[in-house]
Parts: C-alpha cells; structure tokens; sequence
C-alpha cells in the first residue's frame, strides 16, 4: 500500500513524496512519487544507491550530465556525488540505499 499512499499524497503536494517502504540493519528501500515538473535539488548520498523508474519519466542530473530515464530504467547512483532528479512527466521511482555484502 505504500505505493497507493504516495499517490495519494502527491494529488496535494508541491514537492516530490517519499515513503519507506523495507529498510533492514545495513539498507532501506524508498518509493518517490513527483508530478511532472517537480525536482528534487542537489544533494548527495551517503551509500551505494540504486534508482528503478517504475513509471514516468524523469531526468537524472549529475556530474553536469544528464540521463534521461523511462519506465523500468535504473541508474547506479555513487556515495557523494551531487545528483538531482526533475520529473518530465508524473513518475514513481523505487531507491534502494545499502552497502552491497
């Protein structure tokens, strides 16, 4: 349900919604939910960092690149590289944050 909770919160939000979804003693799992045109400004992670497109489409900004990203595509995301997401159309993404055992 967590998922159907996002959605539901972004029919009212100005700024992307995040939820937890699993977390454990070394990882958690995160689902976004953004509107087209929201973003998400720089920052950085502190942990090796996956992000699944489940819907949408967005733009990954990184390095002073940009990688569009569509349903079902996944991008590696490294420990403290300044990284921004701007969502082209409404979009749910799946971020998984842990060290790799």
């Amino acid at each position: 349900m967590v998922i159907k909770k996002v959605l539901e919160q972004l029919e009212s939000s100005n700024r992307p919604v995040a939820k937890a979804f699993h977390t454990g003693d070394h990882f958690k799992v995160l689902v976004f939910g953004f509107k087209k045109g929201m973003k998400l400004q720089d920052h950085k992670t502190h942990q090796p960092t996956k992000l699944l497109v489940l819907s949408g489409d967005l733009m990954y900004h990184h390095n002073k690149k940009e990688t569009r990203l569509k349903q079902y595509d996944e991008i590696d995301i490294h420990p403290e590289v300044d990284h921004s997401l701007t969502a082209l159309d409404e979009s749910i993404v799946l971020l998984t944050q842990g060290k790799h055992f």
